[in-house]
């Protein structure tokens, strides 16, 4: 077997606003195998200032990975536990190469039947009138569930955008998402879900930073709005510390980027314990290219959760890879009519 792994830039169509800050571009890493006229192929989604794998030596290990494929897969995960990006990448690139279509990891009505993942509409921080504007676009564009970046901005500010919006949508035509990313602190968190639980939300994202483990579980146990714990997850790779974590802070959810929590076996781990204790979850992307992006969806569209999934950042870029997944009506399809583009694949890769 030869494995080869090629480093590439994604660049963003709009500059994309954060609390942690604006995002232009995106790296990430192609792992591309090759047998007997067979090739496979697996994304390493790094996600600088966020995996628990942005260490120096991230390359390096990319490296050792291409150099030791002959060890196999199960070898390779247990030798990776602390670097989850390049452990999904190296659990989509052997099912691509075992796969009869290098693109088609798993069988479903998604892949088959064009049957569509339900996905929450992303709108990204940055001025009032840009996000609105955002909004208006989501609305048009068929979305039944929008997530709003919050923190970045005037707190008042984003307040008033959510109450505009349900001014003219109820809960029951708009479910309304957001994530702060960590941007509140411990001690105003408090009052600004109680604020923010008057506007019919479903839920908010990672309210506190990740690591505050007793400021959480506080905030879990009383909050009038449910959370959802995202950037708690990264970094807790032992089963023991996961269901340590989730029995001790009960969250109302769990969010799975399977690039940040050591792939579909991570995340498999994260569910059946989520699960276990009643704590609802979903799976979101991570900024990944169309190929970790329909790797997770495939992934997705077998687990049958019916609630809105975070799967539509594939159109943020000017150059991603050409594939049959398309965003419509608030929908994600895989459309057996449109073709991968599989010479960029080979050039990128080879």
């Amino acid at each position: 077997m030869k494995a080869t792994i090629k480093k590439y830039l994604l660049n963003f169509k709009n500059p994309s606003g954060t609390s942690r800050g604006v995002l232009r571009t995106k790296e990430t890493y192609f792992l591309f195998l090759e047998e007997e006229g067979e090739w496979g192929i697996g994304e390493c989604g790094l996600f600088r200032g966020l995996s628990f794998d942005d260490v120096p030596e991230f390359e390096e290990k990319c490296t050792w990975v291409s150099d030791n494929i002959d060890l196999g897969k199960d070898e390779l995960l247990k030798q990776l536990q602390n670097f989850p990006s390049i452990q999904f990448g190296v659990e989509q690139a052997f099912l691509s190469l075992r796969s009869q279509n290098p693109f088609h990891l798993f069988d479903s009505s998604f892949l088959n039947n064009q049957e569509p993942i339900s996905i929450n509409g992303l709108v990204w921080m940055g001025d009032k009138e840009f996000m609105h504007q955002q909004i208006e676009d989501k609305l048009n564009d068929g979305f039944s569930c929008i997530k709003m970046k919050i923190g970045a901005i005037d707190f008042n500010a984003e307040i008033e955008l959510l109450s505009s919006i349900r001014k003219r949508y109820s809960k029951n035509d708009i479910e309304l998402r957001v994530d702060a990313n960590g941007a509140f602190s411990p001690q105003d968190a408090l009052v600004k879900l109680n604020r923010l639980s008057k506007l019919d939300l479903h839920s908010i994202e990672q309210p506190i930073k990740a690591g505050q483990w007793d400021e959480i579980t506080r905030l879990c146990q009383s909050t009038p709005l449910p959370i959802a714990l995202d950037e708690e997850l990264i970094g807790i790779v032992d089963v023991t510390k996961k269901a340590e974590l989730l029995q001790t802070i009960q969250p109302q959810y769990i969010i799975l980027k399977p690039s940040l929590v050591g792939g579909f076996a991570g995340s498999t781990e994260w569910i059946t314990l989520a699960e276990n204790n009643k704590i609802g979850w979903w799976v979101t992307s991570a900024l990944e290219s169309n190929i970790g992006l329909n790797a997770i969806a495939q992934w997705t569209a077998v687990l049958n959760n019916k609630m809105p999934q975070g799967l539509g950042t594939g159109s943020l870029f000017t150059n991603n890879i050409d594939s049959p997944l398309e965003v419509l009506n608030g929908g994600l399809f895989y459309d057996q009519s449109k073709k991968w583009n599989k010479n960029l694949i080979e050039i990128l890769c080879i």
